[in-house]
């Protein structure tokens, strides 16, 4: 059964209660120690204990809660028990205070959502080293830490070179909160696929600095609509509506989602979506640990060779001849005979 409890810069107090409760859920002296008669070959627990970690609340409609539904995935195909302590401020010292709590309260396994993560999961891996930590979207590595990465930036490609395909105006926007690196790869990827199909496109790209802020998305949105721009790729989580506000109420421009399928929700605004399921990286990381399969020092990568995790999904007006491109560079990315470009140095658009 998931067990939540939220953190937030005021509601630190009660975390800690729910935490210090979690350990009565979890056996006492289930830190990672081996079942088995040789110590030295790594077994599984019995029942798999983890804490999941969010730096943002749960029910996010975007990234923080596709990590919840892929725990959710867990608990129920193989009986996991999931502690969640979700809504945790983006900041190291309230990152590493929750990810601590979690790890000291009874789990084997600590799984945080997101590569801002990063520098928390080093300083507490190295503090409990007898359970295992995942970050997902990330490349960090310990000896008892590992990274689960969605490769995102394969459909943020292919979404720009779809974007490059559909625009009218030859002006295509980006839209993001905060700069952690798959956000800035996905942005950069983004940018490259347009280019491919477009190289006379102008981009457009913004990170406001908040992901769930409605009001202040569509105000950027309505600023890149109105310096042009007919196709918005926006990397958010709650504050995704408000670029659709924005493009009803200018009544031009179509948006591309990501995380998740936003078409089948509203193909009327949403061109296309490039779907990169973290949840999969979430689900991955607790059934290898099930299974006895997650080693430390290792960085899994999902990507479009793995339809459930990564693809893009495009409106059922979008042309016939734009899906069919897309397609065949999608099989080009997966052969290897295109490399995603995840580097960027061009310029920004500033907030409004």
């Amino acid at each position: 059964m998931i067990r939540k409890r939220r953190m937030g810069m005021r509601s630190v107090p009660k975390v800690m209660v729910g935490v210090v409760a979690a350990a009565g859920i979890f056996a006492a002296g289930a830190c990672g120690t081996p079942a088995a008669t040789d110590r030295n070959v790594p077994q599984p627990p019995a029942k798999v204990r983890v804490g999941l970690l969010l730096a943002g609340p749960s029910h996010d409609g975007g990234f923080m809660e596709a990590g919840y539904n892929g725990a959710k995935r867990a608990e129920q195909q193989f009986g996991a028990e999931i502690a969640v302590v979700d809504r945790v401020a983006p900041k190291q010292p309230e990152l590493e205070r929750a990810m601590r709590e979690l790890a000291s309260g009874g789990v084997d396994l600590v799984v945080a959502q997101g590569g801002q993560n990063n520098a928390a999961a080093q300083v507490v891996a190295a503090e409990f080293p007898r359970t295992k930590f995942v970050v997902t979207q990330s490349d960090v590595t310990g000896p008892n830490l590992a990274s689960y990465e969605v490769l995102q930036e394969q459909s943020a490609w292919l979404a720009g070179a779809a974007a490059g395909l559909l625009t009218e105006s030859g002006v295509v926007g980006h839209m993001s909160g905060i700069r952690p690196v798959p956000g800035l790869k996905g942005r950069a990827a983004f940018v490259d696929g347009v280019a491919h199909t477009n190289p006379a496109a102008r981009v457009l790209t913004n990170f406001s600095g908040d992901q769930d802020d409605v009001e202040l998305a569509r105000r950027v949105a309505t600023a890149e609509l109105d310096a042009g721009a007919d196709q918005i790729f926006t990397m958010l989580n709650a504050g995704r509506p408000g670029v659709a506000e924005a493009i009803r109420a200018a009544g031009k421009g179509r948006q591309f989602g990501n995380v998740r399928d936003f078409v089948a929700d509203d193909p009327a605004v949403f061109a296309g979506s490039a779907v990169a399921d973290s949840g999969v990286a979430v689900f991955r990381a607790i059934e290898d640990f099930a299974n006895g399969r997650l080693h430390g020092g290792e960085n899994v990568r999902i990507g479009l060779e793995t339809p459930e995790a990564v693809r893009l999904t495009l409106a059922p007006d979008v042309p016939e001849h734009v899906r069919a491109e897309v397609e065949a560079l999608r099989e080009r990315i997966v052969n290897g005979e295109i490399e995603v470009s995840t580097t960027y140095s061009g310029p920004e658009f500033p907030n409004p």
